[in-house]
């Protein structure tokens, strides 16, 4: 294909991802990391994530955390701090918003936005607003960002990916080959291992090679998502941002692992409960309700113990869960047995306002402890998640439980930002430029 014949820009699509998301914001939150190797995940015992400098040493993700402070007594070792990383995340979001409401949010340390046709309204040409974006995030947010600009999602991803970390690449559709030509099939967003050995019997050993096939030996030898990444390789947006977002749910999972293992059947029960709580939060927030659950626990040994069941209703209220998940719990929990994490989805969720009654009432009890939690989840978001809760999360809920291996409390504080609430608010004084 003759990419240089072709217009630059003829869709400004732009990938954002921070680099090394969890542990950037463990360092944002406190300057006095700067510099040093950082390590999230203490309270899974494996690396989650670290900063570049801890990658330097040599850490990779999934590590064991005990050989890691045997060998570098250095590290420093923090516990997953998730709500502050979601933070950050709607943080990241709304700057890039500034410029364009078009923005997927792709996942919680990266995102796409389209500048399509916004040189006039921005007077600034696209390279320019994508360096004024990552000036403002690495400014405001206190880390650095990779980022990409190309005419498709994926020559966008492959921008991103160019210069790790804090790099900006620019990719126009004229200069687009002598990238192509340096980047390995198998690196492509979309090209997982499988389907780059599948090209590579055909010869094809970069993402050139496969770009520069022509469409009948494509349609010929691809399915449909193959199709499609080659034409956005060649500069065709197939892959259109979805700047709505999710709109409903087919199923809701919350699952949690905790240090250190227990063997303790009320305990492992209360962490059951507490991700049971935590669904039936996220469901009533979307309006659902769910008539099928399955739960699990998952022992030390990475053994899961599964069960599925059937409720005589829908249902978005944790004691109609956990009524016949106490029922059940036994089947799954051997006692000697170490648990370390347990979870719980709920299946095949439905709208609940169409939830229909039922001959002995137990619907109209239900809906009547929506409304009771209607006013408890109020009091959660004014005072902060779980200040109301089941009695039977109350040990996983206790913040003295594991507190010594997770690290202490939670460091967040009140602040002001736009759609924060008084759980949802994360304190950040001015960081400077990021170097």
């Amino acid at each position: 294909m003759a990419w240089e014949s072709i217009r630059s820009f003829p869709r400004a699509i732009m990938h954002v991802d921070g680099d090394s998301f969890f542990a950037s914001c463990e360092v944002a939150k406190d300057p006095s990391l700067r510099g040093r190797a950082v390590i999230t995940g203490k309270e899974r015992g494996i690396v989650s994530s670290m900063t570049y400098e801890a990658r330097a040493l040599g850490i990779r993700r999934a590590m064991p955390l005990h050989e890691i402070a045997k060998k570098w007594p250095e590290v420093v070792i923090l516990p997953s701090d998730y709500e502050t990383y979601s933070l950050f995340s709607h943080r990241m979001y709304a700057i890039v918003r500034r410029y364009t409401p078009m923005v997927e949010e792709y996942s919680i340390d990266e995102c796409f936005a389209d500048l399509t046709g916004l040189r006039r309204t921005l007077r600034m040409p696209y390279p320019e607003m994508a360096a004024k974006i990552k000036e403002d995030l690495q400014r405001e947010l206190g880390m650095t960002f990779s980022m990409g600009l190309s005419a498709t999602k994926t020559l966008a991803k492959i921008g991103s990916k160019w210069k790790k970390p804090a790099g900006l690449t620019v990719i126009p559709l004229n200069q687009v080959r002598s990238y192509l030509e340096n980047t390995l099939v198998g690196s492509v967003w979309g090209i997982g291992p499988n389907t780059a050995a599948y090209l590579q019997k055909f010869g094809i050993q970069t993402a050139f090679d496969f770009a520069s096939r022509d469409e009948e030996w494509v349609r010929s030898k691809m399915s449909k998502p193959g199709i499609e990444l080659w034409q956005e390789l060649g500069g065709t947006v197939m892959n259109e941002l979805d700047g709505v977002g999710r709109e409903t749910y087919q199923s809701i999972s919350k699952t949690k692992t905790f240090t250190p293992p227990s063997r303790d059947k009320k305990f492992v029960f209360s962490e059951l409960s507490k991700n049971i709580e935590n669904a039936c939060i996220k469901a009533r927030r979307w309006g659902l309700a769910s008539d099928k659950i399955v739960f699990f626990l998952k022992t030390q040994q990475f053994a899961y113990h599964t069960v599925e069941l059937k409720l005589s209703h829908p249902t978005c209220v944790p004691q109609d869960v956990l009524r016949i998940v106490s029922e059940h719990f036994p089947r799954a929990f051997k006692h000697g047995t170490e648990y370390r994490a347990t979870g719980v989805t709920l299946l095949d969720l439905k709208d609940a306002d169409t939830v229909q009654l039922d001959l002995f009432g137990a619907v109209i009890q239900s809906q009547a402890l929506v409304e009771v939690f209607k006013s408890v989840d109020a009091m959660c978001e004014k005072y902060g998640k779980h200040s109301v809760f089941l009695a039977s999360s109350l040990q996983a809920l206790d913040r003295t439980v594991g507190e010594h291996e997770r690290g202490g409390r939670s460091t967040t504080t009140p602040a002001h930002f736009r759609g924060e609430s008084s759980r949802r608010r994360l304190g950040m004084a001015f960081l400077g430029e990021v170097n």
